[in-house]
């Protein structure tokens, strides 16, 4: 905490101005008693010597000033002469009626003197606030902007200290001359949450808030107005709002060329490899026409076949994830049966293995869609076949599909393992794999983030609910008046 002290700058400029304005006095008393000039005169010459005091120097000095003027009358020119002793009340009434109407007309100029200094001040700090606004848009957005803030307001203002503290970096920095006790006081003052004004140090403490709440304190020491002090405040956290605004762009933009070039290396991986695969899986099918093979031989020219399509089918999994990113896909959108969708899905290899415990709800049996019949197969494909994988072994996997207020949501339910809450979202993501399930199921990562890349290119979307109680539910939901992209 700050302790109030009065600097003694300030003790020697106040006992100067008071020997400056009782000096004055003395001059008049000596020039008033030399020249015999009345009691009327004196008073004015008095009461001017006051009034100059309190517009120059202050309310205080001219308090002192008047008491020694008071003294000086009833000493010089008011009998008995030099001493002090008043017997005639009209000399009484003389002397308070001087000493009020010194104090008056004193309290009216230094109140004037006053605002007068606060509006030049004022105005001084909105000049200088218009050129710190100026430097402001040169800040090194890549660099934190306390430092650099500290600098600019203790160059333009001219505060013999400022300390600024930024909660979203957790740093505070400093310049001038902070005392013993005082190094951390922004942050104490982000930590109060209050304002806070030290007029004996000429300190003020500002919070610095947005929309969000506080993000952190600035606390200058000068000579600064208070609107001013609020003006900093407030540019500070525009500045910090600007920084953080600035990584969060180069983020992005640094996350979008590494998409980029994960897409390129992709599509490239992808062409390279499919002629290879056709010719391999040419070869193991020759193999097995032709015959003449043992059963071993026979065996490994099968495993070579199925493989060669598994490894076909991740290729063309990541040609149209590619083609996808890049949004380079165009839609062939046919009028397409809904039942038949599913129906094409379960003849796929994925379903091949369970067609016995598949249950399908179709609620319209006219129910169509106008979509990309293949993209749409491959998305209730790769449903199925995580049901397949994941589900316990001899349950039912159950396909359904309904209109719903948004289109037609068809979905893919079994029961089996589960879906973490923190991972329902990221699952969709490219190559993420639950961390529990990563070492125990065989997979890629690339199947549910390219049935969602497809699901947007038809303006529709993907999500899964999944507990132990219920089970694990797929869904997929396309509007019904979706027409083909041009």
């Amino acid at each position: 905490m700050v302790s109030k002290r009065i600097e003694p700058h300030r003790v020697f400029r106040f006992l100067w101005q008071i020997l400056i304005a009782w000096a004055l006095i003395a001059l008049a008393t000596y020039c008033g008693f030399d020249l015999q000039v009345n009691l009327a005169t004196i008073s004015s010459l008095y009461l001017l010597v006051v009034v100059a005091t309190a517009t120059f120097f202050g309310f205080w000095q001219a308090s002192l000033t008047s008491l020694m003027a008071v003294a000086c009358l009833d000493f010089f020119f008011l009998p008995p002469f030099f001493r002090f002793n008043v017997t005639d009340p009209q000399d009484w009434v003389a002397l308070g009626t001087f000493e009020a109407t010194a104090l008056a007309i004193g309290r009216l100029s230094a109140r004037e003197l006053r605002s007068a200094r606060e509006a030049a001040l004022h105005r001084m700090g909105m000049e200088k606030l218009y050129e710190l606004s100026r430097n402001f848009l040169l800040l090194d957005l890549r660099q934190p902007p306390g430092p650099q803030l500290v600098v600019l307001i203790q160059r333009i203002f001219g505060t013999r200290a400022v300390a600024l503290f930024d909660n979203y970096l957790g740093r505070q920095d400093r310049m001038g001359d902070w005392g013993e006790g005082e190094q951390n006081l922004a942050q104490e003052c982000f930590k109060r949450n209050t304002d806070r004004e030290d007029r004996a140090t000429e300190t003020a403490e500002r919070i610095m808030q947005d929309a969000s709440g506080s993000v952190g304190a600035i606390a200058i020491r000068g000579k600064v107005s208070p609107p001013v002090v609020d003006a900093l405040a407030s540019l500070a956290v525009i500045a910090i709002d600007r920084y953080q605004s600035f990584g969060k762009e180069e983020k992005a933009e640094a996350a979008s060329k590494g998409e980029q070039l994960r897409a390129a290396v992709m599509d490239a991986l992808g062409h390279e490899f499919k002629n290879p695969l056709a010719t391999v899986q040419t070869a193991s099918s020759g193999l097995l026409e032709l015959g003449g093979l043992n059963p071993t031989q026979c065996e490994l020219a099968q495993l070579i076949e199925s493989e060669s399509v598994r490894l076909n089918e991740l290729c063309t999994r990541l040609l149209l994830t590619a083609k996808l990113e890049a949004d380079q896909v165009g839609l062939k959108t046919d009028c397409v049966n809904v039942g038949e969708l599913i129906s094409e899905a379960l003849m796929s290899r994925a379903a091949g293995e369970i067609l016995d415990r598949i249950d399908v709800a179709v609620e319209d049996p006219t129910l169509s869609l106008w979509v990309d019949r293949g993209m749409v197969v491959m998305i209730l494909a790769q449903y199925i076949d995580n049901a397949r994988k994941y589900s316990t072994p001899g349950s039912s996997i159950r396909i359904a599909a309904q209109v719903s207020q948004a289109g037609v949501v068809i979905s893919v339910h079994n029961v089996g393992s589960t879906v973490r809450d923190e991972d329902k979202e990221r699952i969709f993501d490219r190559f993420y794999r639950a961390p529990d399930s990563k070492d125990n199921v065989s997979g890629t990562g690339i199947g549910l983030s390219v049935a969602r890349k497809a699901a947007e290119a038809h303006r529709g979307q993907v999500w899964v609910k999944s507990d132990e109680k219920e089970g694990t539910t797929f869904f997929l939901s396309l509007p019904l008046g979706a027409r083909r992209r041009r």
